[in-house]
């Protein structure tokens, strides 16, 4: 953050040319811009660390801070999925007659991001917002645009889903005779459900539809029962 504070100004020839200080930040008025999506209720930075201070009173102050928001997520295409979070900041007390908030940088800064073994971040737009009904209202919010990493739930999850659905079209092929028939149908049911499970553990269960691949499952689910049913009707024919 940076702001301008006309009460911390000096001369710097009066002050062995000195044109910049650093001062504990809880000495100084900060403005009390928060998150205010906020997801956890915690408002407070995680350390007051101390703020630049320079001789025209400008003000710069970055304290680290975990902020945790709360936003939609959208499962339709697990897990190919993309995911929009928006965080939004504003005072928390004063309007826009007392505080102008003014978006620096259209997109936020990736310098010192860390890279995520499961997301990757296609963009950070950041834009500046204003209420035409309110003319003090302004706020400034980020869009975190991230997308989901495929791999490890495609060879974890997808592929094998597929071989074992095409399991289930085997049963068709043994002959009455054998009595693997309904195992091999009970085996493949049994598989999908386990991994009908697994997904409703990964996906969140807020999430307002469901994944595609669930309802793969779910029909899947339903046709070898069908085929179990089925089954059953030919072996009694059978063995009649």
């Amino acid at each position: 953050q940076e702001w301008e504070d006309y009460r911390l100004t000096w001369k710097p020839e009066d002050f062995d040319n000195m044109k910049k200080v650093r001062l504990p930040s809880k000495h100084i008025w900060l403005p009390d811009v928060v998150l205010y999506n906020n997801a956890d209720g915690m408002y407070e930075v995680s350390f007051y660390s101390n703020a630049v201070i320079s001789y025209d009173g400008s003000i710069f102050w970055l304290p680290p801070a975990i902020y945790k928001s709360a936003c939609k997520i959208e499962v339709k295409h697990f897990p190919f999925d993309q995911q929009n979070c928006t965080m939004k900041f504003r005072s928390w007390t004063y309007d826009r007659t007392e505080i102008d908030l003014v978006l620096k940088s259209e997109v936020a800064s990736l310098d010192d991001f860390t890279p995520s073994g499961e997301w990757d971040i296609v963009a950070l737009p950041g834009r500046r917002n204003e209420n035409p009904d309110d003319s003090t209202y302004v706020d400034i919010t980020y869009d975190f645009i991230i997308r989901r990493k495929p791999l490890f739930y495609t060879i974890n999850l997808i592929i094998p889903c597929i071989l074992i659905t095409s399991l289930a079209i085997l049963v068709f092929y043994l002959p009455s005779d054998c009595g693997e028939k309904m195992t091999l149908c009970i085996s493949v049911l049994l598989a999908l459900t386990v991994f009908l499970l697994l997904i409703s553990k990964i996906v969140p269960p807020t999430s307002l539809d469901v994944p595609l691949v669930g309802k793969y499952l779910m029909f899947t689910m339903v046709l070898v029962t069908f085929s179990i049913v089925t089954s059953v009707c030919v072996l009694n024919v059978h063995h009649r």
